[in-house]
């Protein structure tokens, strides 16, 4: 993706942005995709790309669909409402949002950035979260590997709460990969 195509999906997501979200949801999402361009530009990724999936990545947040959970669903209702409306098609910012909530063995970059800038962004105030930012900074899979485990545990100390399997195939997935290099 190039500036110019960045500006012109931005000038028509922004203000859709403005009209379908909270004020806090929408000081998140700028949080996330101000992160996300940052990291993209450490480790070498679209940074155009990550501002797009970031820009995106909630815009499903607030939409009802009769007997679904949106807690883990928007993710994958968002990336199909970003085909849909926005007309991306491009596959990884497309996974990017998809996964962002859960995370999935063999995450590209573009989506342990999104995964990552959304659970650390400014605003988040969680345990360990400092640990997690302060691995983000050097090693984007070990803190990866943080972020997943934290959510694993806080999901397990909460009886009744849903643990998706693929945060838990894209911890061991991480952990594995860690082993190998």
């Amino acid at each position: 993706m190039d500036y110019t195509e960045c500006e012109r999906l931005k000038k028509e997501i922004i203000p859709y942005l403005r009209e379908h979200l909270k004020e806090s949801r929408y000081v998140h999402t700028m949080n996330v995709t101000h992160l996300a361009k940052e990291m993209a530009a450490r480790y070498g990724a679209d940074v155009y790309k990550a501002e797009i999936a970031a820009l995106l990545h909630d815009m499903a947040k607030y939409e009802k669909r009769p007997g679904v959970n949106m807690d883990f669903a928007h993710s994958k209702i968002g990336a199909e409402m970003s085909r849909e409306i926005f007309g991306i098609e491009d596959e990884d910012i497309l996974n990017a949002i998809a996964n962002h909530t859960t995370g999935r063995a063999g995450m590209s970059t573009l989506e342990k950035i999104i995964f990552l800038a959304d659970a650390i962004e400014p605003g988040r105030d969680y345990p360990c979260v400092d640990e997690i930012r302060a691995a983000a900074e050097t090693d984007l899979d070990r803190a990866c590997i943080l972020s997943m485990a934290r959510t694993i545990q806080h999901v397990l100390e909460q009886k009744g709460w849903y643990l998706h399997p693929d945060t838990v195939e894209a911890k061991k997935y991480l952990e594995e990969h860690l082993e190998e290099n």
